[in-house]
């Protein structure tokens, strides 16, 4: 009985988010169910980013939306994400150096290459482009804590610096 009861609470398709992922941002109902990683259908919900927000409104075109898509998409295969890692003071001596994959080092030299484009790391473009797109912090997030020369940067002027920086990927990725 128990187990017919939660196998019907977890297919309620009224099933919502948890007030700890609603109080991280953004969230938004799909017209349908979406399929996890069985092809089961999942709960119908779906962040929404910076990206996909400037789009709705108008601010960056469906290509350099698309463009923003397939750098993030190199950064999270270099795995230069900003995720917390376990303690290597764990592991044995020999197993200490992670090496990277053929996969991994493509991934970083596509990169590397893209952000060549957009003026180097330490531009303003190849920062926001780094921290927003590919670290996935949120536009305020960016101009407040790195902006430009350590100094904080209005929001207007951050978008404007991430609008001609997806227009340069727009034309990088040739799209």
């Amino acid at each position: 009985m128990a187990r017919a009861k939660r196998k019907m609470v977890q297919n309620d398709p009224g099933l919502r988010p948890t007030p700890e992922r609603w109080a991280r941002g953004d969230v938004e109902r799909l017209p349908r169910a979406i399929a996890d990683e069985g092809g089961r259908p999942a709960r119908p919900y779906r962040a929404t980013d910076t990206l996909l927000l400037m789009e709705r409104r108008g601010s960056i075109s469906a290509p350099m939306r698309q463009a923003a898509e397939d750098f993030r998409a190199a950064f999270h295969a270099a795995s230069l994400d900003p995720l917390a890692a376990a303690d290597l003071h764990r592991l044995p001596r020999s197993n200490r150096e992670l090496q990277l994959t053929e996969r991994q080092s493509q991934a970083r030299k596509r990169v590397w290459s893209a952000l060549g484009a957009l003026g180097g790391f330490a531009s303003p473009a190849g920062s926001c482009v780094w921290h927003v797109v590919g670290a996935e912090w949120t536009l305020k997030d960016w101009a407040l804590r790195e902006g430009w020369g350590g100094r904080p940067l209005a929001p207007e002027t951050a978008t404007g610096i991430l609008v001609g920086a997806l227009g340069v990927l727009q034309a990088y990725y040739g799209l």
